[in-house]
């Protein structure tokens, strides 16, 4: 086995998720500033619960924006409208999810996984072929585990396995903690919207901290700098 250091990981991006959208016409006004202003890799969207048709419409609608600045649309959940929503793929929660939904998805689509609640589970997403795992989300009855335990399960992932993982940030604090442990991407949400200066403000500071968390992450590694470049 060679002894050469794998290469390092990209600086790591911002997954972001949508309010729980009914009326999408704010949003679809919104995105574009917000997906400029940015590194955002993809829209996680949430959408309320309604018939199909109206929910397809709102994926229609949504995800011109999305694509046109660059980013993947991913449904929450309902993996039966990406393709006929126009969206990129879906979030899937728990084994079962992924297992069911990934013949219908891959290998155009993208299928990320959360609910992991092992790692034994994590490993398995990964066999079951997973685009990404997400770590921290809340559960059923809003709980979640401590982000010292997120950032450990994403640092373990990162060190060991290929398939991108994501760190699921309540706060800037968790963003920048993340993305130091080596999460690929960082899924914000409810902070950035609820932030008073508005979400584009928290957008941009958000992506500042995880770039610089990953910058200093990877000077730590390398005190040498490029010397062996």
């Amino acid at each position: 086995m060679s002894n050469k250091p794998p290469p390092p990981r990209p600086a790591p991006r911002l997954y972001l998720a949508t309010p729980v959208v009914d009326d999408p016409a704010a949003l679809v006004a919104e995105l574009p500033g917000l997906l400029g202003a940015a590194d955002v890799a993809a829209v996680l969207l949430r959408l309320k619960q309604t018939d199909q048709r109206s929910m397809i419409t709102r994926i229609k609608a949504l995800a011109p924006p999305v694509q046109k600045a660059g980013a993947a649309l991913l449904i929450d959940g309902h993996a039966e409208l990406v393709a006929r929503g126009g969206a990129d793929g879906a979030h899937l929660t728990g084994l079962a999810a992924l297992e069911e939904a990934a013949a219908s998805l891959k290998p155009d689509r993208i299928a990320g996984v959360g609910g992991l609640a092992t790692r034994h589970d994590s490993m398995s997403a990964g066999e079951i072929g997973a685009d990404y795992v997400l770590f921290g989300e809340p559960d059923a009855k809003g709980q979640r585990p401590s982000s010292q335990a997120i950032a450990e399960r994403l640092d373990w992932w990162a060190e060991l396995f290929e398939p991108p993982c994501v760190g699921f940030a309540t706060s800037l604090e968790e963003a920048h903690d993340f993305a130091a442990s080596g999460a690929d991407f960082v899924l914000v949400g409810d902070f950035i919207w609820a932030d008073p200066r508005g979400p584009k403000a928290a957008l941009v500071e958000a992506d500042a901290a995880i770039k610089k968390a990953h910058a200093a992450a990877l000077a730590g590694q390398n005190p040498a700098g490029s010397e062996h470049g």
